[in-house]
């Protein structure tokens, strides 16, 4: 794998989830708090204000140290799930991870998701994104082909009816939706997948 210049690969995290907050706001209100957004940019921009001191660690202990952050400042459900994802990652990996390591770590990763948010695949959650991101990863596919994956499968979770969350209370009108932490999932895929295109 291509050297990770992980101070890039935040500024793009963060550039993207900001770009794209007032999406991810509109998505949660028509199923959610309406905040997830908000939660999303105020968390990126609490990690890209550190990004040079967290460049400088151990990518273990970098990772680890993010999701802490997230964890920290995104609030509302969202953060205690993608800081599990950012911290499991972090406990799983090598310091210099070949594609095989990445993807039994990421793999590890989705399975403290699911086990934090108490949930699983096809319950209209940022699982739905995880899951087929892990399976592309284990199949060696390139990082735009992972990002499409990604993509198509938020946006799979329209027809969904939500089993967790809040979105769960609404029942039968949850259909029809995206799930704003899977579209947020996708963005942050693709996000990555540049910042590595970028370096590669």
């Amino acid at each position: 794998m291509a050297p990770l210049n992980l101070a890039r690969l935040i500024a793009v995290a963060a550039d993207t989830i900001a770009a794209h907050a007032e999406e991810l706001t509109a998505l949660d209100q028509a199923i959610g708090d309406g905040d997830h957004g908000l939660n999303m940019k105020r968390g990126f921009e609490a990690v890209r204000a550190e990004a040079d001191a967290f460049a400088a660690k151990p990518l273990p202990d970098a990772l680890k140290a993010i999701g802490t952050k997230l964890v920290m400042t995104v609030g509302g459900a969202s953060g205690p799930l993608f800081g599990t994802l950012f911290m499991a990652l972090g406990k799983e990996i090598a310091a210099d991870p070949d594609r095989s390591g990445l993807a039994a770590a990421f793999g590890k990763a989705v399975e403290a998701v699911a086990a934090r948010g108490k949930s699983q695949i096809g319950q209209k959650t940022m699982l739905d994104v995880l899951q087929p991101v892990h399976d592309a990863l284990a199949a060696d596919k390139t990082a735009a082909e992972i990002a499409d994956i990604a993509d198509a499968a938020a946006e799979a979770t329209v027809p969904m009816r939500a089993l967790r969350g809040r979105a769960s209370f609404l029942g039968e009108r949850s259909i029809g939706h995206m799930d704003a932490g899977a579209r947020s999932t996708a963005l942050l895929v693709r996000s990555v997948g540049q910042a590595i295109g970028e370096s590669a």
